[in-house]
């Protein structure tokens, strides 16, 4: 069946799958940090240690799906629909946790599963877009997760307060619930949409060679180099910041209410992220473009070393508006305009793997800095991390420049 635009029911129901994935599994967690503290105990850098598990089962599963699809060729979206769904049931269970072991368990499945679920998503939804439209695309699924933010802030208060204890518990039971729902809808309009029978990536045996090449070209300064680095160190700031940002907030004093809108307005901010985002990617494809949101991104941390809750929420809304969603889906698209076909999948499992490997180092780095100083040292020390991945970028898009004034094409 025929490639489509952009707006399509297959896009909307991966954008809401991205709701779980992203904003339900992996960072509701920051959100809910200072209540599962007063129900399980811990300090927040042991708490902060269930985040790199969570990213340690993220990897895991982003460096075991090349091998599960060249297994299993022909079974990519068996293999997205059972892990779509075993996703929500994760997430239910997580709510029922009592002890630091135990919700560890969890976070680990629910990292394993959604590492699938983020590579499998993205490639089935792409695969029925047109190519001039699937930074478009990719945008609107990834903004999925700035409405998962959005939906957890606005139930901060019922989530944080001590009030309400059990709140998280509730909340993380809800978001499986509505998991398993999305994986559901997805189902049925990939399937009435015949995009069940859209080719996969070639598997088998030629994988290996795949990733052996797309290997090179990661790992060469000329090449994408630069680029991966820029996304393994946006994903060591990031998490730093959705960490610790609301244990921040929360232990400043501020009512859960305002530390709720605070995290709302990253998710609302977000929604014009992806969109924007998006149609930047497609029209300036260039390591410039992804610099400039980075850029962007770490003024807005350092709205945080003020210590002013206006300047704190000014900084969050800008990071949601340029750089929360900008990042993973401007690699994305990049990696799929500029990189052969025959390793875009492999290229794109190694990039979420060097992706999830930030992701992993955060959290302890966080975890040690606000054990040694403070939550608020440990939140602003994101931006260093930040404007890292912001200059990395730029010298991508130096050499990429370079490689388009000798017309060279990205040779393996």
């Amino acid at each position: 069946m025929g490639t489509k635009s952009a707006f399509n029911w297959i896009t909307l129901w991966a954008s809401l799958l991205f709701v779980v994935i992203l904003g339900f599994s992996r960072l509701s967690y920051g959100m809910f940090l200072p209540g599962i503290q007063r129900a399980i105990g811990g300090s927040y850098g042991q708490l902060g240690i269930l985040g790199t598990v969570n990213f340690i089962g993220y990897l895991i599963g982003t460096l075991c799906l090349s091998p599960l699809l060249s297994r299993f060729p022909d079974h990519k979206h068996v293999i997205n629909r059972l892990t779509c769904f075993l996703l929500g049931l994760a997430l239910i269970g997580s709510a029922f946790s009592d002890h630091f072991t135990e919700l560890g368990l969890w976070r680990f499945a629910i990292g394993l599963l959604s590492a699938f679920a983020t590579v499998l998503v993205l490639s089935i939804a792409m695969d029925a877009v047109r190519p001039a439209e699937r930074g478009t695309a990719s945008g609107l699924i990834w903004l999925g997760g700035s409405a998962g933010i959005l939906v957890t802030g606005i139930f901060a208060p019922f989530t944080i307060d001590p009030a309400h204890l059990q709140g998280w518990r509730y909340a993380w039971a809800a978001m499986g619930i509505f998991g398993v729902i999305a994986a559901f809808g997805f189902e049925f309009v990939t399937k009435r949409r015949g995009s069940a029978q859209l080719p996969s990536s070639p598997e088998s045996k030629p994988q290996d060679q795949e990733s052996v090449k797309a290997y090179r070209l990661f790992l060469n300064p000329k090449k994408l180099l630069f680029l991966i680095g820029s996304y393994f160190f946006f994903g060591w700031g990031y998490i730093i910041y959705f960490t610790y940002l609301i244990p921040y907030l929360v232990s400043k004093g501020i009512p859960s209410l305002y530390a709720g809108l605070v995290w709302s307005a990253i998710g609302f901010a977000g929604l014009f992220n992806g969109w924007i985002g998006g149609k930047a990617i497609d029209r300036w494809p260039s390591g410039y473009t992804l610099a400039s949101g980075l850029a962007i991104g770490t003024i807005g941390v350092c709205g945080v070393i003020t210590d002013d809750l206006f300047f704190t929420a000014l900084g969050a809304i800008t990071i949601g508006l340029v750089s929360f969603i900008t990042p993973p889906l401007m690699t994305t698209a990049l990696l799929r305009r500029h990189v052969p076909q025959n390793v875009y999948a492999a290229s794109l499992s190694i990039a979420t793997a060097f992706f999830a490997s930030g992701q992993i180092i955060g959290p302890i780095v966080g975890g040690v800095v606000v054990e040694r100083y403070s939550l608020h040292v440990g939140v602003a020390s994101s931006a260093i991390f930040m404007a890292i991945a912001a200059l990395l970028a730029v010298l991508y898009g130096q050499q990429q420049r370079k490689l388009e004034i000798r017309n060279l094409p990205l040779n393996i």
